[in-house]
C-alpha cells in the first residue's frame, strides 16, 4: 500500500471491466482452448441505476394500459421529444382538417358552391369556393388570424354555432398542447446534468473511524435550494425463513440524525457515511468488498433557484468502483480573496494507510488492546495493516503489557 503523499490519478471508471492478457505469438494463441477467449472479453456489470442517473428497469406485461390514458397530460410530457412534436403537429392539423371539412359540408349542403360569383346569393361564408378555401378559413378561425377575405355572414345560424364550437375547442387544444410543451421545456432534468458525482467512492479512516465517502458538486453558479442527499444499498438478500428478496434496498445513513444530509452546495462536498454497527458495511472487509455484488445508489434532491422547481440527480457505485484505502484530492484553494474550485481534480483520489479489516474487526481489536478506539485505529492498526499476522499479534501483546505497566504506575502514584 502506498504511503501518504503519493497520488494515484484515478479517472472515470467505466461500467465494464476489461481483463487484459499478455500478447502471445500467433501459434500460441491458436493452441489456447476456445473457452480461454471468454476471459479476455468484457464482463458487463449489471446496474440498477446507471451512472447518468437513469434507472435500468423495464416495465413489461403491463395489462392496465388505460391508466396511462387516464393521465394523458403526464403521458405526453414523459414522451420523447420526437413523439411529442409529432403529436403536437398532428393534433393541430387534424382539428383544422376536421372543422374545414364541416365548413365545406355546410357550404355544399346550402348550395353555396353552386352560386359562386352570384352576388344575389347570401352564402354562409363569403369567398368560400372549395375544400381548400374551407380549410384555410378553419385555420383563420381557430388561430384568430382573421385576414378579412373570407368572413362568416349573419344569414347562416349553423355557421355561427360551428364558429362558437370551434373557438371553444380551439382554446382548449391551445391550452392543453401549449401547456404540455411548456412543462416539457421547463423540466429540471437538464439542470440535474450540472450536478456531478465522483466516479468512485472511497473507504478510509476519518477521525479514527472507518468511513465510506463520495463527492458531489454543482457546476452552475445558481444554487440548489434546500439540497438534501440520500443513499441506498441495493443488494439481494435471503431472510431467515428462506425468502429470497432480489435487489433489496437498505438505507445508508449519510447524516440524517445529525443534519449533515442537508447540503449547502456552493462548492464540492464530500459526503461521509460512518461504518458503525448500524451500517450494512459493518462486517465487510477489503477482501470481501471485492467479491460483493452490491450497488450504492445516491440521490441528490433540491429546488432550482431560478425556477423553484424540484430537481433530482442520481448516480450509483458498484463494488469495483469503491476504492478501499483512498481519499479525495482537495479541489478548493484560496486565490486573491476568493475560493477557486478546480474541477479537473474533482474525481482524483490518492492512497492512504487504511487497515484492510472490517469495522467490526477493528472494534474488536481495539477492545482487546484496551485502548481508546480512535487512538488505536489511527496509530497501531494502520501499522499492523502492513505487517504479517504474527507481527500484528505481537504488537497487541506488547501494548497490553504497556497498558498494565501504566496502570500500576498510576496506582503507585496515588498511594
Amino acid at each position: 500500500m502506498a504511503r501518504d503523499g503519493k497520488y494515484s490519478m484515478e479517472q472515470d471508471v467505466e461500467s465494464t471491466i476489461t481483463i487484459r492478457q499478455p500478447k502471445l505469438p500467433k501459434q500460441a494463441r491458436e493452441d489456447l482452448p476456445k473457452n480461454r477467449s471468454h476471459e479476455c472479453k468484457k464482463r458487463k456489470i449489471q446496474r440498477y441505476v446507471r451512472k447518468d442517473g437513469k434507472c435500468n428497469v423495464h416495465h413489461g406485461n403491463v395489462r392496465e394500459t388505460y391508466r396511462y390514458l387516464s393521465d394523458i397530460f403526464t403521458t405526453l410530457v414523459d414522451l420523447k421529444w420526437r413523439f411529442n412534436l409529432f403529436i403536437f403537429v398532428m393534433v393541430y392539423t387534424v382539428t383544422w382538417l376536421f372543422f374545414g371539412m364541416i365548413w365545406w359540408l355546410i357550404a355544399y349542403i346550402r348550395g353555396d358552391l353552386d352560386h359562386i360569383g352570384d352576388k344575389s346569393w347570401n352564402p354562409c361564408v363569403d369567398n368560400l369556393n372549395g375544400f381548400v378555401s374551407a380549410f384555410l378559413f378553419s385555420i383563420e378561425t381557430e388561430t384568430t388570424i382573421g385576414y378579412g377575405h373570407r368572413v362568416i355572414t349573419d344569414k347562416c345560424p349553423e355557421g355561427i354555432i360551428l364558429l362558437l364550437v370551434q373557438s371553444v375547442l380551439g382554446s382548449i387544444v391551445n391550452a392543453f398542447m401549449v401547456g404540455c410543451m411548456f412543462v416539457k421545456i421547463s423540466q429540471p432534468k437538464k439542470r440535474a446534468e450540472t450536478l456531478v458525482f465522483s466516479t468512485n467512492a472511497v473507504i478510509s479512516m476519518r477521525d479514527g473511524k472507518l468511513c465510506l465517502m463520495f463527492r458531489v458538486g454543482d457546476l452552475r453558479n445558481s444554487h440548489i435550494v434546500e439540497a438534501s442527499i440520500r443513499a441506498k444499498l441495493i443488494k439481494s438478500k435471503q431472510t431467515k425463513e428462506g425468502e429470497f428478496i432480489p435487489l433489496n434496498q437498505t438505507d445508508i445513513n449519510v447524516g440524517y440524525d445529525t443534519g449533515d444530509d442537508r447540503l449547502f452546495l456552493v462548492s464540492p462536498l464530500i459526503i461521509c457515511h460512518e461504518i458503525n454497527q448500524q451500517s450494512p458495511f459493518w462486517e465487510i472487509s477489503k477482501a470481501q468488498m471485492a467479491k460483493e455484488e452490491l450497488e450504492i445508489v445516491v440521490i441528490l434532491e433540491g429546488m432550482v433557484e431560478a425556477t423553484g422547481m424540484t430537481c433530482q440527480a442520481r448516480s450509483s457505485y458498484v463494488a469495483s468502483e469503491i476504492l478501499w484505502g483512498y481519499r479525495f484530492t482537495p479541489v478548493l484553494t484560496l486565490e486573491d480573496g476568493f475560493y477557486e474550485v478546480d474541477y479537473n481534480s474533482f474525481h482524483d483520489t490518492y492512497e492512504t494507510n487504511t487497515p484492510p479489516h472490517s469495522a467490526k474487526e477493528l472494534a474488536e481489536m481495539a477492545s482487546r488492546a484496551e485502548m481508546p478506539l480512535s487512538w488505536s485505529i489511527s496509530s497501531q492498526l494502520n501499522q499492523e495493516a502492513e505487517l504479517k499476522p504474527e507481527e500484528g499479534e505481537k504488537i497487541y501483546e506488547d501494548q497490553t503489557e504497556r497498558n498494565g505497566d501504566v496502570a500500576n504506575l498510576e496506582n503507585e502514584s496515588k498511594v
